[in-house]
């Protein structure tokens, strides 16, 4: 349960991860009022004036160097690790809104910040230690175990059925569909990425790994990967509301992901049960924090939207699951809420 040298590396780079795609989100929406107002052209009705514009570049940057980061710290710490402190990007974006944006954060959104914050600590404090690696071809005889090839092989099935059977029927007014198809493909993103990364790690350090076909194997797992997330999320986007989305997909991805690198890099073989009930319990705090965050701001836009004056709050989450949103009301509202609700989205296209 100790903390390593790499576990710290790869906490650090997490948090940094976090602290650029969070920023990015601001500064890109600064961007786009400030393109918009000079346009009189919003980027949500056709608008590229944003392009132009120095400070949605500067956002476009800072995000990237996020995506770095989070993409180097799979190479040191495990993805049992890496993958819930994203949702730490979420609570950077709503603090600077409230105070960059002047967009109000409530009470429970404060909660919410509370309760990702102390389910980070405690899977920080109990995460497994980074296995050491010397060799992709180590990486690789982890992916050919039987246990792994079965994971993959069921989730090589359930996206086929996904696509090819229940999104043609149903994927308009299920948004379990599109989101399962981007999270079962996003678990194996992350194993391709974390064993990517290390390889160019071993490779900086000396040991040159890109002479190895597996290397060159992941490489191109990650980019069929993320081809397949970004296409069936955009999907997801286009179909449903983004509070909705969000929440569901970060509960599926971050799952999976866990499950598949509990598999694959056997993070809980050498961990006591009590240690891995901690990561658990606080990996449910954090998703319980998330969804929080995301029900907070949906009773905000449906408060400011209806004068704020009292009415029902929008559809509860299992009523909606089952109805789509591409009204052209719901698209201004989404255009016009807090780019939290987008991170987790936007920060996992690319795992």
């Amino acid at each position: 349960m100790g903390f390593s040298k790499d576990n710290l590396k790869g906490f650090v780079l997490a948090l940094l991860s976090s602290g650029f795609i969070g920023a990015s989100f601001i500064i890109k929406k600064k961007g786009l009022r400030r393109a918009a107002a000079t346009s009189g052209v919003r980027a949500g009705y056709g608008g590229y004036s944003y392009l132009l514009e120095p400070l949605w570049w500067l956002g476009f940057i800072t995000m990237i160097v996020g995506e770095i980061a989070n993409f180097v710290a799979y190479a040191f710490a495990p993805a049992v690790l890496v993958t819930p402190l994203g949702a730490l990007s979420i609570i950077v974006s709503a603090v600077l809104a409230h105070f960059i944006l002047k967009e109000r954060l409530h009470r429970l959104g404060v909660l919410g910040c509370v309760m990702c914050i102390a389910g980070s600590i405690i899977i920080v404090i109990h995460a497994p230690k980074e296995h050491s690696i010397t060799s992709v071809l180590e990486i690789w005889s982890m992916a050919t175990q039987p246990a792994f090839l079965l994971y993959v092989g069921s989730v090589v099935v359930l996206v086929f059925i996904l696509v090819f059977h229940f999104a043609p029927q149903c994927g308009h007014t299920n948004v379990l569909v599109f989101t399962g198809i981007c999270s079962l493909m996003g678990s194996l993103s992350v194993m391709s990425v974390k064993a990517l990364g290390t390889a160019l790690k071993l490779t900086f350090e000396g040991k040159n790994q890109l002479i190895y076909p597996e290397t060159w194997f992941f490489m191109l797992v990650v980019a069929t990967c993320v081809i397949t997330q970004m296409n069936y999320l955009n999907k997801a986007l286009d179909t449903f509301n983004t509070a909705v989305v969000s929440p569901i997909y970060y509960v599926m991805f971050t799952t999976l992901a866990i499950i598949a690198s509990v598999i694959m890099f056997k993070d809980w073989d050498d961990q006591s049960g009590g240690a891995i009930l901690s990561e658990i319990c606080g990996f449910i705090v954090v998703l319980c924090g998330t969804i929080l965050l995301h029900s907070t701001k949906e009773f905000e836009r449906s408060s400011s939207f209806r004068g704020g004056s009292y009415m029902p709050v929008s559809p509860s989450l299992s009523a909606r699951l089952c109805s789509g949103g591409n009204g052209e009301l719901e698209k201004h509202e989404e255009e016009d809420g807090s780019p939290s609700e987008e991170i987790c989205l936007r920060r996992q296209e690319l795992y």
